[in-house]
């Protein structure tokens, strides 16, 4: 059951992204703003706690977080910045997708279905690293991710 719920659910999503590839991308800057933003708030807090130990390193903490800060408000409503930043980090996504692929790989050793949809990720994102680099569209890209998500889904819901 909870095989079926999964699968479905990663069909959906795999769908709604390959026909709005930007959500793909989207989702992924919206994750990195409040990411990098909780971090400028730990740094900026951690800044404080240790002003009476080591200034030096508080106002680095300090200086740093306000940085982390106003790029985490850039990154969350800016589309440029999230464009130059989805370039710099083209290649780390397409390798996230071959990590989580090779961990699908590991993790089910003795599934057929594991192993393909290992398969389908590594080969997907190695073609996200490299149409990434050649044709700079990032609704490509997000398409990429979707059909991941659709041949992940559906390899699962054939497995039950």
């Amino acid at each position: 059951m909870k095989k079926s719920i999964t699968s479905i659910i990663s069909i959906i999503l795999g769908v709604i992204i390959v026909i709005f590839p930007i959500l793909g991308i989207l989702t992924v800057d919206v994750i990195s703003g409040i990411s990098i933003l909780l971090l400028s708030m730990f740094l900026i807090i951690n800044g404080m706690a240790e002003i009476d130990f080591s200034p030096k390193t508080s106002l680095g903490y300090i200086i740093f977080g306000v940085l982390l800060f106003i790029l985490s408000i850039l990154v969350l409503f800016s589309p440029t910045i999230t464009a130059f930043l989805i370039s710099l980090n083209l290649y780390l996504l397409g390798i996230l997708l071959m990590i989580i692929s090779l961990i699908a790989l590991i993790g089910s050793r003795d599934s057929k279905i594991g192993y393909w949809t290992g398969i389908s990720g590594i080969i997907l994102g190695i073609l996200y690293i490299l149409i990434g680099s050649f044709v700079k569209n990032p609704l490509i890209l997000g398409s990429i991710v979707g059909m991941w998500l659709i041949i992940a889904g559906i390899l699962k819901l054939s497995d039950e």
